[in-house]
Parts: structure tokens; C-alpha cells; sequence
């Protein structure tokens, strides 16, 4: 159905939205974000720590965002290795940092630390590649040879 949205296409954009809620952005450039996070309730898992898949949400989000910034054009994950090195708690506040380290033609690398605020102890690092998403290089009528 043309021009209708289905739940399916919204349940990406809630769980983003879900994820950053009360992320604060203190520092800004062509390249490099940086963020203060109070980790809120709502992305709790059952031991009332930061949920992981919440976590990776928001470090591919920082990352993508980094790289927006420089590229100018919406960019999507081509690859996302995080690495976990402790579990925050909710209500902990923690600094995310998300910087382009290289650029190869068509796709960017990106690495996102998540760090506590109170002593740069580091909670997670993410390494991401990203390339360019652009609707006019998709035909939807070809089917995937898979």
C-alpha cells in the first residue's frame, strides 16, 4: 500500500529513538562526535545493567552520525565489531567518543569508544565500516542471486 507505513518499518526508528534517550552531544565536528549519556532505565536488561544490543544500537548510531558529518550523504554498516570490557549500571553516566580514522573510496571507518565519565575507564570500542546508502544505485525488481 502506497504511502502508508507499516509497524515493521517503525519498530527500527523506536528502538533507536528508545536507545539515545537523554544523549547529549558536547562536542561536534567534521568527523568526530562527542557525547555524555546517562544510561536510562528504559535500556535496562533483567541484572539492571546497560543492555548490550541496546549499547551496539547507540555505538553504530554515534558512528553512522561521525560519519554523516563528514560525508555529508546517510551511510549504513557494513561491518561492526564491538568489543564489551565492562557492564555499566543503569543510571551511570558515560562518554562516548566516535571518530573516522580512514576513508577508502566507496567506504569509511569509524571507531566508537564508550568510556565511564567519572575516571575514562573504558566500557566498550566499536570498529565500524561504512558505506554510502543511495537509493538511486538499487533496482528493486532485481531479485538477489542468494
Amino acid at each position: 500500500m502506497e504511502g502508508h507505513i507499516s509497524v515493521e518499518s517503525l519498530i527500527g526508528e523506536e528502538l533507536e529513538t528508545i536507545t539515545m534517550e537523554g544523549l547529549k552531544v558536547v562536542q561536534a565536528q567534521k568527523g568526530f562526535i562527542r557525547c555524555h549519556f546517562l544510561v536510562p532505565n528504559s535500556v535496562a536488561d533483567k541484572e539492571g545493567n546497560w543492555h548490550v544490543g541496546a549499547m551496539a544500537t547507540l555505538i553504530d548510531t554515534i558512528g553512522a552520525a561521525a560519519v554523516l558529518s563528514l560525508i555529508g550523504l546517510i551511510n549504513i554498516s557494513v561491518q561492526l565489531n564491538i568489543s564489551y570490557y565492562s557492564t555499566p549500571k543503569i543510571q551511570e553516566e558515560v562518554e562516548i567518543e566516535a571518530k573516522i580514522m580512514a576513508e577508502k573510496e566507496i567506504l569509511t571507518s569509524v571507531v566508537v569508544e564508550v568510556r565511564q565519565k567519572d575516571n575514562g575507564k573504558l566500557i566498550a570500542l566499536g570498529k565500524q565500516w561504512m558505506t554510502t546508502w543511495s537509493t538511486s544505485k538499487i533496482k528493486l525488481s532485481e531479485k538477489s542471486k542468494l
